[in-house]
């Protein structure tokens, strides 16, 4: 049987269907089986493996695990190593679940105690540990029994197989784990530390799978906070190494595994990134990616090509994430990248690919570009990079939804060319629908670009952005349990009420409900941000010509404005300063600006002033908004004291309170970082 199946799929499946499975097992649990026949069976068992998914899917529903599980318990090692074997090869297999490994928490101890049993155990089990652990769960168990420490001492074996597998074995346990890369930073081997080990195994003398894997273990310690970003060993070692992988001589698995692992080494750190994009051309280098295979390959080997081009997306994966790493922050890189051969096209045939990774990724790095005002302003507009974007944002899943939104939200600000037809096409209801999506992310992008299209925008753009939001949708956003999607909110409100008409226009049609809201939140138990957000809203409500009536006949309002005039934190005293500064302050057609209209705001200054303990707050605050704070309560002074002198007079214009006012009018939106 073992002779017959070895390298033949066909007679594999012929002896699965003939029921050999079942027995094969039967034979290798019966404890009156020899050692020679029970080892004979799992090696069968572990050919049969080596086929088809199929054959992997029949072998685990006749329970093949728990059998070679339980003959790990024998003393034989010729039969613990075949069963081991079988083990792997099924682990390996994309269609067994990881799980399987963890289901009795006995396993992994018994493994950690066989891998001092023999060379093969050893590249077996670290083998099996590499391709099950999926996730912080898993990475735990393998912790918690010990794996760091039973590990660590296979990367000097003389085994190069049991070298790599341990190797591997790190680069999983280490992947977004501070904790593991912690124990691994400060673990030696012999006198010399892990990591000094693994730059060891990033020379070019070594194999290109182990300088590889060695790269991506010093850059999960790396982005885990384990080794700083300015250590030599990344800066000087790492970096370049993963960057040589990038090259054309390469093979295509190591240009795919070499690009993304640097895209995640630089992803968060601007130097790093300014290094790479100015080491052996990459930027220039990446564009190789998308013209692979060439019709001048020098592939000869017609298997090798015909895998090449099954996966040649693949690749344009990998320099879609890594030129989205690459201009994260710096101007200048981004506009190499853009300058680059066809760039743009090639971002925009990305956004329609059939491949939803290759998707994903063209969108990353379009939302990495789209945080430069000077590309939304040519290239983005040359393009129309809007169109296909659009297209995407109307029918695909979560994970690219929320990237391409995030990218909205940078193309809807005021300096964009694109924001004008992006409103044309329909954009107000579709975001609309995201603030009611249940995935956070795309509630908080979907109320973020509303408040930057909101931004200085037209009447008309305001009222359709209410009315596609709803009153009902507008209060359970300010109720959101998540503090982002609340500060948006109140944003989008602070936009909506900017210009005069506008907010006495919209706060006769919603004044009741906006009231009602700011107070809940108010008297909630928010946070200074959110709270001092809120002030500022009715500080523009208060700039208003008849709005402000809504804010002068609600006792309760002003009362809570008096609150926060005495509060100890000075951008609450400073917000509610400028709600009071407005309330006083009329500038309508043909009228000089008096207080006369309001003789009781008059009267609850005098009062704030004289119970408001400013001078105790100035001496605990900041020392610039302290003196904002005090440049308004001297305005307010000078405009009450001229009211009691001449209330006929002119009180003029102050441009320290109009650019004040004008900052409390809107909330400029930030880009989508």
């Amino acid at each position: 049987m073992k002779n017959a199946v070895i390298g033949n799929n066909k007679q594999k499946a012929n002896l699965i269907v003939l029921g050999a499975v079942p027995r094969l097992l039967y034979l290798l649990q019966q404890e009156t089986s020899s050692t020679e026949l029970r080892t004979e069976c799992a090696v069968v068992l572990g050919s049969l493996a080596m086929g088809t998914e199929n054959n992997v899917k029949s072998l685990l529903d006749c329970h093949i695990i728990p059998a070679l599980l339980q003959g790990l318990l024998s003393p034989d090692l010729k039969f613990i190593e075949a069963c081991l074997r079988c083990l792997r090869t099924i682990f390996i297999s994309p269609v067994t679940p990881e799980d399987l490994l963890y289901t009795d928490g006995t396993v992994i101890s018994h493994l950690m105690a066989l891998l001092s049993r023999s060379p093969y155990t050893q590249e077996y089990i670290c083998q099996i540990f590499s391709h099950c652990c999926k996730g912080p769960d898993h990475q735990t168990i393998l912790f918690n029994h010990g794996a760091v420490q039973n590990i660590a001492h296979l990367l000097v074996s003389t085994s190069y197989k049991v070298r790599m597998q341990a190797l591997k074995c790190f680069s999983v346990l280490a992947f977004e784990n501070p904790q593991v890369s912690m124990t691994l930073v400060n673990v030696s081997v012999d006198g010399e530390l892990l990591p000094q080990i693994f730059v060891k195994m990033l020379q070019r003398d070594k194999p290109i799978e182990m300088q590889l894997t060695s790269a991506k273990c010093l850059t999960s310690m790396c982005r885990a906070g384990a080794i700083r970003t300015d250590d030599p060993c990344i800066v000087l070692k790492t970096l370049p190494c993963l960057v040589r992988m990038c090259s054309k001589d390469r093979l295509l698995e190591e240009r795919v595994e070499g690009a993304e692992t640097l895209a995640y080494l630089i992803e968060t750190d601007v130097e790093l990134q300014r290094m790479a994009s100015i080491t052996d051309h990459l930027i220039v280098m990446l564009a190789d990616y998308f013209k692979y295979p060439s019709s001048v390959s020098a592939i000869t080997d017609i298997k090798r090509l015909d895998h090449d081009l099954k996966h040649a997306h693949e690749l344009r994966q990998a320099a879609f994430k890594l030129y989205a790493s690459l201009g994260a922050n710096d101007e200048d890189i981004r506009k190499k990248i853009i300058e680059t051969e066809n760039m743009m096209d090639r971002i925009v045939n990305g956004l329609s690919e059939s491949s939803i990774k290759v998707r994903l990724a063209a969108v990353r790095c379009l939302h990495s570009l789209s945080r430069s005002v000077q590309q939304l302003r040519t290239s983005f507009q040359d393009h129309a990079v809007w169109k296909p974007l659009m297209k995407v944002l109307q029918n695909a899943p979560n994970e690219i939804l929320v990237v391409a939104s995030s990218t909205l939200c940078n193309l809807l600000l005021e300096f964009s060319p694109s924001k004008e037809p992006i409103l044309e096409s329909g954009a107000i209801e579709l975001l609309c629908s995201l603030t009611q999506s249940e995935n956070l992310a795309l509630r908080v992008n979907g109320i973020w670009a509303l408040m930057n299209m909101a931004f200085q925008a037209e009447q008309k753009i305001k009222s359709d952005i209410l009315r596609g939001l709803s009153t009902e949708q507008l209060f359970q956003l300010l109720s959101d349990s998540d503090v982002n999607v609340l500060m948006k909110t109140l944003g989008l409100l602070r936009n909506l009420l900017s210009t005069r008409p506008h907010i006495d226009h919209i706060m006769s049609t919603h004044g009741k409900q906006i009231m009602q809201a700011v107070t809940l939140i108010l008297e909630g138990e928010h946070n200074i941000e959110v709270k001092e957000q809120t002030l500022c809203i009715l500080a523009n409500i208060a700039d208003g010509t008849t709005a402000k009536e809504l804010i002068m006949t609600n006792d309760d309002i002003l009362q809570k404005i008096k609150y926060y005039m005495s509060h100890s934190n000075a951008k609450l005293q400073l917000a509610a300063m400028f709600c009071i500064s407005n309330l006083i302050w009329n500038e309508e057609e043909g009228k000089k600006p008096s207080l006369l209209m309001h003789r009781q705001v008059t009267i609850l200054i005098k009062k704030l002033l004289l119970n408001s303990n400013i001078c105790s707050a100035q001496c605990i605050g900041i020392q610039s908004v302290m003196g904002n704070i005090i440049l308004g309560v001297v305005w307010i002074v000078g405009v009450v004291r001229r009211h009691e002198e001449d209330a006929e007079s002119s009180l003029g214009e102050t441009q320290g309170h109009s650019d004040n006012k004008q900052e409390l009018e809107r909330h400029r939106g930030g880009f989508h970082l």
